[in-house]
């Protein structure tokens, strides 16, 4: 539709913009900012979306990628100041399917991509309280978006990103 898109990346702080445009290529451009992304640091992200929801003016939509392995509760406060000033909201939570699925059967050790964080695990002993919590912090998220009117969607690692992209674009022109 030629609407203005843009992309901010960040960890612990903002680490990469692309301003929005609508020129032609601009999406090609986004889509190799994003193909060009490695993890950082730890992630601090409902610090940068409350410093980032102080700074937005511009009303659109403003779309987030990201685990949204931190506060739930601080998450969806920044994002609803984003939705009240006029702003639609949508969250694409980005999981790799071993973290959803957890189909580990021997004793492993599990590395923090941000932090080094080395973890061991029996998978037996630990399988079932995993699951039940990354179940309820998806049922967190779900509803509490849910309730303030932001969009939230999973998404697995293993589907290409801009095919996710495209699905929820396509699924909310049905929408509205």
């Amino acid at each position: 539709q030629r609407d203005a898109s843009g992309l901010i990346a960040f960890d612990e702080a903002v680490v990469d913009a692309l301003p929005p445009s609508s020129r032609p290529g601009h999406l090609q451009a986004l889509f190799g900012m994003l193909e060009r992304l490695s993890p950082g640091r730890g992630t601090h992200l409902a610090d940068v979306l409350e410093r980032l929801a102080a700074s937005h003016t511009r009303r659109g939509l403003v779309v987030l990628i990201s685990d949204l392995l931190d506060d739930p509760a601080r998450v969806v406060r920044a994002l609803t100041h984003f939705h009240v000033r006029g702003s639609e909201v949508a969250v694409l939570q980005l999981l790799d399917p071993h973290e959803l699925d957890f189909p580990f059967d021997r004793d492993a050790t599990f590395e923090d991509l941000e932090s080094g964080a080395l973890v061991t695990a029996r998978p037996g002993l630990v399988r079932e309280t995993y699951l039940a919590a990354m179940a309820a912090m998806t049922r967190t998220y779900r509803e509490a978006f849910g309730s303030v009117g932001i969009d939230y969607y999973q998404v697995r690692t293993d589907t290409p990103m801009e095919h996710a992209l495209l699905h929820y674009m396509t699924t909310r022109a049905r929408v509205r």
